[in-house]
């Protein structure tokens, strides 16, 4: 998809302006009410998801966004056994945000979901064509009670990242559930006199060499300058030792060292990743990171729990992870 047809959001204009978000729906419970995952064959490539009566009145409810926002477009929607997955493209400046799009959206799923948890069995939830968008008495059980994700894209590549990852979600499920063993939350893994959360192939620590990945500003602020030589031997000396046998281990934080990762992950090399942010119990690697952690050639580690407010990397975050990366490397 060529990026260039899109109105990006500009900064000052978000959640009112034209924009694009990928919005996300949780059933709190994580109970898969909306749907049934079906692995045809046990192939991933193959995945669906057969919606619930349920399931399907939460997807007529998101799909009726369009007829009470004619400014608004659905790009992408993907439901899954316990969560909606939709991507809305705001083409003209609107009254209201897309915080109360959302927010009515909300509102009208719970009753929806209110109605699901009255009735006997999902087949007998009332006829609602149309989502109402309102939200009128409270129930003692409630299925949705988490507000949605809201995440504006503003960058160009990001659009097309997220319309890959919302499509590959039942493909990525069906993976972990085939796998569950890489995929598995594992805590209090300890490494170089440290303690880990950890998810993927923890039989890489076993590996005979280690080697940090550290990309050092001076190598940047001298390739900015036009001495590119630094930057370029340190590159080329980490993938020929990857290529020798050796385990690459960073938090892989600076462009050029993400640069690094996409050779290695390309190459399908064995690495070390240290998020700075832990791991959740519905814990799922992002799009770049996946195929290497079903394939075992990816151990992604953090010593932090998993906080869900965290959106960015601190310094002083980078500092302990790369440090910790170093002394991962040189642990015997």
């Amino acid at each position: 998809m060529d990026n260039e047809q899109w109105h990006w959001q500009q900064f000052g204009t978000a959640w009112k302006g034209v924009g694009i978000y990928h919005i996300t729906l949780v059933v709190s419970s994580r109970e898969p009410l909306l749907g049934t995952l079906v692995i045809p064959d046990n192939d991933p490539k193959e995945a669906k998801v057969d919606l619930s009566p349920f399931g399907e009145q939460v997807k007529t409810c998101v799909e009726s966004i369009p007829i009470k926002y004619p400014e608004i477009r659905i790009i992408q929607l993907r439901m899954m056994p316990d969560h909606v997955h939709f991507i809305l493209y705001v083409m003209h400046a609107m009254d209201v945000s897309i915080k109360m799009v959302v927010r009515g959206l909300w509102q009208g799923v719970k009753k929806i979901g209110r109605d699901y948890s009255m009735s006997i069995s999902p087949n007998t939830i009332r006829d609602n064509k149309h989502c109402s968008f309102q939200d009128n008495q409270h129930h003692p059980h409630p299925i949705f009670t988490e507000m949605p994700f809201i995440r504006p894209l503003s960058r160009r590549g990001q659009l097309d990242a997220m319309i890959q990852y919302v499509k590959m979600n039942p493909q990525r499920l069906a993976t972990k559930r085939l796998m569950p063993g890489y995929f598995r939350v594992q805590r209090g893994i300890v490494v170089a006199d440290h303690s880990f959360d950890g998810v993927g192939n923890i039989a890489i620590l076993q590996a005979e060499c280690y080697m940090p990945v550290h990309v050092r500003r001076t190598m940047v602020e001298e390739a900015e300058h036009g001495n590119a030589l630094p930057l370029r031997t340190y590159t080329d000396a980490s993938l020929a030792a990857a290529r020798e046998g050796a385990v690459m281990v960073s938090p892989f934080i600076s462009p050029q060292e993400k640069e690094i990762l996409d050779v290695l992950l390309t190459e399908q090399r064995p690495v070390i990743y240290l998020a700075d942010n832990g791991f959740s119990e519905y814990y799922k690697p992002s799009a770049l990171l996946f195929d290497a952690v079903a394939a075992g050639r990816l151990l992604i580690l953090s010593p932090w729990q998993y906080d869900p407010q965290k959106r960015h990397i601190t310094r002083p975050e980078c500092v302990t992870l790369n440090n910790l990366a170093a002394a991962i490397a040189s642990h015997p």
